[in-house]
């Protein structure tokens, strides 16, 4: 019960650092809002419905208030939960690409990809939602609910609530872990190019401010450059906790899940980007890209 009140606070704290992300550039809504500021709204709420069904299935195996889960809640949390996990890659992988565009130079072949303004980014993120539902639609038909259980070792007193996965079509299990893995690898792959490319141009425009400090003229950093480096932090802050997780659950499937502390990790590292990445944000708050010049 130590490590659940812990992993309690760390949600709850995760989900106040997020809505207050969420209402900031909420408030700074206008008809002019620029795509890294909808995007960043749009990963806060993401990080929000992570935490938000795995804090309600915490609370429920804490307190062990079965009346308050059944199949379907199990099916709708573990669901949404799953469908959040693929939107916070999808989203933070399109959010390296706008902001690598952003900064290239008005010459560069990559500029045309430039979103003319925050609403041409809707229909990606619609089909984002679209896709993430699609991959995990098969979690319902798996997904059941123990109200109590009784065995030589548990009282019958002793209720207990969980939700579990019952083993289904193999086939079709594994074509839905195969489109997961694609795409995970397809978003990351896109990641990886876009902040290469950053990496690149933040290198040359570190050069030329050593070059006009040498030769003793003032030099400004544009806010794009500074937003560039945030987004970077912000991916390599998901790239952390997603590679972190992997290890874990590789290390837990060959041990079996017996690992109690190893358990504890890989239920935190699941969440750890949403509960960081709002805190990340709100430090670099006065160097963020939210008075990006328009295009």
């Amino acid at each position: 019960k130590n490590w659940g009140t812990i992993f309690m606070f760390a949600i709850g704290l995760g989900i106040v650092g997020n809505i207050f992300v969420l209402v900031n550039y909420m408030c700074l809504f206008r008809s002019t809002m620029k795509s890294v500021q909808l995007l960043l709204i749009h990963l806060a709420f993401t990080n929000t419905i992570t935490l938000v069904t795995k804090g309600i299935t915490r609370t429920i195996s804490i307190f062990v208030l079965i009346n308050l889960m059944d199949t379907a809640g199990c099916k709708i949390l573990i669901y949404l939960s799953r469908v959040a996990r693929g939107l916070s890659i999808s989203t933070t992988s399109l959010l390296t690409v706008v902001q690598a565009v952003t900064i290239s130079p008005r010459t560069s072949r990559w500029r045309w990809m430039e979103p003319r303004s925050a609403w041409h980014i809707l229909p990606l993120l619609l089909f984002f939602w679209v896709l993430n539902s699609l991959i995990s639609m098969n979690l319902p038909f798996y997904i059941k609910h123990i109200s109590s259980l009784n065995t030589s070792n548990i009282s019958k007193n002793n209720n207990y609530s969980k939700c579990y996965f019952e083993s289904g079509n193999r086939i079709i299990r594994w074509i839905f872990i195969v489109l997961m893995v694609l795409r995970d690898a397809v978003f990351q792959g896109v990641m990886g190019w876009a902040s290469g490319y950053m990496v690149f141009l933040l290198h040359k425009h570190h050069q030329q401010v050593l070059y006009l400090q040498t030769s003793k003229l003032l030099y400004r950093t544009p806010p794009e450059m500074k937003a560039a480096q945030s987004v970077l932090l912000l991916m390599l802050c998901f790239l952390f906790f997603y590679w972190a997780d992997c290890f874990i659950s590789l290390y837990l499937t060959s041990s079996l899940g017996t690992d109690s502390i190893a358990n504890g990790l890989h239920e935190f590292l699941t969440i750890g980007h949403a509960i960081v990445s709002p805190f990340l944000q709100i430090h670099r708050d006065g160097h963020f890209n939210i008075r990006a010049p328009s295009t």
